[in-house]
């Protein structure tokens, strides 16, 4: 596999870029005040939200697109097809936008209104079916695969092509050791596929190697409802409760998962995880999504448990308008039983 060039030659904010792709990664790494001061750490998010489709999944997109390229597997025209919670759809429309091809996207019906509009605002094809477990071969992922065998379509496969991982590996980590200067005691992350978990995972410990200090300590934030919890702590992949985040949370292990590096888990709650986006908002004005209130709570019970003086990083994977209508919506909030942010408590 050819990689796409190593994120830290494309300068990103200091340099124009070539083009959408070449834009992609040297995300800033933000440290995380009020995080930071309660647990007596430094906490750093890195901001994958400021990537041009707004999400983390731009990486995996373009490490995906990229190695089908070099396989040979894309041509001027071609047509790539995903199953997707919505944000790598997003990316692999774009870079798909930006390279000449053609995309449709397959996704669960009960994703955010504001996902499935901006998919069809960016010229996707999308086609949304009933959200049904993986079990099921209605499942959204099992659908694009069909969708590929039957037009001879190049399908992405995010969950089990591990050029998603690959990307994270050659990008995400270099920049977030970089950013840190080598000096990182653990990372924190949330798994969809497994693709920013286990590359990172993997190339901190690259970097820690040739550096010659001990490896960053791996730890998995998991949503109620996904099996991934039980799978680190005891091998049992069993599921029990549910979240309102989306695209992360896993009851299979995935081919980016296999031979991951994870040293523990935190299982995060919704209202722990909301706890933290509203503060995030409010107190220090970044706007994210579901999945990073998971990560920087884990990041929190971390700190607490490693002590004072450590430095963790983790993912703000999105953005929070992504998902107006869910997490900052009262009456979706209250019919959840979850709390609401007091600026919107009318």
């Amino acid at each position: 596999m050819t990689p796409e060039p190593d994120s830290l030659t494309r300068h990103g904010w200091k340099t124009p870029s070539a083009d959408m792709a070449s834009a992609v990664g040297g995300t800033p790494l933000i440290r995380l005040s009020r995080a930071s001061d309660a647990t007596g750490c430094d906490i750093f998010g890195k901001a994958e939200f400021m990537n041009p489709g707004g999400s983390v999944k731009d990486r995996a997109a373009l490490a995906i697109i990229a190695d089908a390229e070099t396989r040979g597997e894309l041509e001027s025209g071609g047509t790539i097809v995903e199953g997707t919670a919505g944000n790598t759809g997003i990316g692999i429309t774009l870079v798909a936008n930006a390279r000449g091809y053609k995309s449709v996207i397959v996704m669960p019906e009960t994703q955010s209104q504001e996902k499935i509009d901006f998919l069809r605002m960016i010229g996707a094809d999308l086609r949304l079916v009933p959200a049904k477990p993986y079990r099921d071969q209605g499942n959204y992922v099992h659908v694009s695969r069909r969708l590929s065998e039957e037009n001879g379509w190049l399908w992405a496969n995010q969950f089990d092509n591990i050029a998603n991982r690959e990307g994270h590996r050659l990008t995400t980590a270099p920049e977030i050791w970089q950013q840190m200067e080598g000096r990182i005691d653990a990372f924190t992350c949330a798994c969809g596929t497994g693709g920013t978990l286990a590359g990172t995972g993997f190339g901190l410990a690259d970097a820690a190697k040739a550096a010659g200090v001990t490896r960053p300590k791996i730890v998995l934030a998991d949503p109620e409802g996904s099996g991934l919890y039980g799978w680190v702590k005891s091998n049992d992949l069993s599921i029990s409760g549910s979240s309102v985040t989306e695209g992360i949370g896993q009851s299979r292990v995935t081919a980016n998962l296999e031979g991951a590096i994870i040293d523990d888990a935190e299982r995060i709650g919704d209202p722990e995880a909301l706890e933290q986006i509203y503060s995030l908002l409010i107190h220090e004005g970044l706007s994210v999504g579901g999945s990073s209130g998971i990560n920087v709570a884990a990041a929190i019970r971390l700190a607490r448990t490693l002590g004072p003086g450590h430095r963790i990083a983790t993912i703000l994977c999105d953005g929070g308008t992504r998902y107006q209508s869910k997490l900052f919506n009262p009456e979706f909030l209250r019919a959840k039983n979850l709390p609401v942010p007091f600026w919107l408590d009318e």
